[in-house]
């Protein structure tokens, strides 16, 4: 049986990259639409030369130029937009694109985050959010088949940080968001390209919310900080910032201090990442238990 073809628009972007990798490793002819100044970018140019060393199919093109987006679409089965933020409303150039050529199976739009159509905690977010809400909403009124991919916290962003700020876990000092108890969904950012992959061409997930929650990885911020201090054999500084302080701060910092800080409390006090799965949802973990995933204390691993 041939393999599902993959289209990845944003290939590399921060997340667009491991989408990428787990589509060729998972043996699916994949194609990667990269505009001119992208292709010619030295600081993405080794990227790319490992993607074509795997077997990618290097398309030039951009959501803005039509004939090019029409004509890398005709190419494959699925479309995969892993876009940034900026880029988000211009991904209705490829809903257009894919009702043009009429034979693409199925679109997951750039999500990658929390569920959006959620009443989120703080209005900010909920404000943020508003682009990705019209793409479902121009998605599913155009017919075309779609998956969409939440899959919260990412590590590289919350769990290398203890869900402070920087870059890696402090050995000293840590601030805790509310009271720590919340539970919050940690991925590593490769296994979302793998259940993202996954998906693309399942049944199971047509027309439906992939779910990634590594079962391992629910986990409190007070459970993340612990597993940190028994590899360090340290028990760290606490510092807490209530949840009301926290509402307060948002508003106060300017962009993007306020996003980051407006994250931390849907993730860590206002409880958006985890919650009973409705019949419009499907569990990452149930559908593939064969993915091995990256536990968190695993992860941690990488910064001693």
């Amino acid at each position: 049986m041939a393999r599902t073809k993959v289209l990845i628009i944003g290939s590399t972007g921060y997340i667009g990259k491991h989408v990428a990798r787990a589509s060729l490793a998972l043996g699916h002819p994949t194609f990667l639409l990269l505009r001119p100044s992208t292709a010619s970018d030295p600081a993405k140019e080794q990227l790319i030369e490992s993607f074509k060393a795997l077997g990618a199919s290097i398309l030039h093109g951009s959501l803005e130029n039509k004939d090019s987006l029409v004509e890398a679409i005709k190419q494959v089965d699925v479309v995969v937009s892993t876009v940034g933020g900026r880029q988000i409303a211009d991904q209705v150039h490829i809903i257009e694109a894919i009702k043009e050529v009429g034979t693409v199976k199925r679109f997951l739009p750039s999500e990658f985050g929390i569920d959006v159509d959620r009443d989120l905690s703080n209005d900010v977010l909920k404000s943020l959010m508003e682009g990705k809400v019209k793409i479902r909403r121009a998605i599913e009124e155009a017919g075309i088949p779609y998956t969409y991919v939440a899959c919260n916290a990412f590590a590289g962003y919350f769990l290398a940080n203890l869900c402070d700020v920087g870059s890696s876990p402090s050995k000293e000092k840590v601030t805790i968001y509310g009271d720590g108890n919340n539970k919050v969904v940690f991925v590593v950012e490769e296994d979302v390209g793998t259940y993202t992959i996954k998906a693309t061409d399942d049944p199971q997930t047509e027309n439906k919310i992939l779910y990634i929650r590594p079962p391992e990885n629910i986990l409190s911020q007070n459970e993340v900080v612990a597993i940190w201090e028994k590899k360090i054999g340290k028990t760290l500084e606490k510092v807490y910032l209530s949840k009301e302080e926290l509402a307060r701060k948002i508003p106060e910092l300017p962009f993007p201090s306020n996003i980051t800080l407006a994250f931390r409390h849907s993730f860590f006090v206002g409880g958006d990442a985890v919650f009973e799965i409705g019949p419009n949802g499907v569990d990452a973990s149930e559908l593939y238990p064969d993915v091995k995933y990256t536990t968190a204390e695993a992860y941690l691993d990488r910064f001693l």
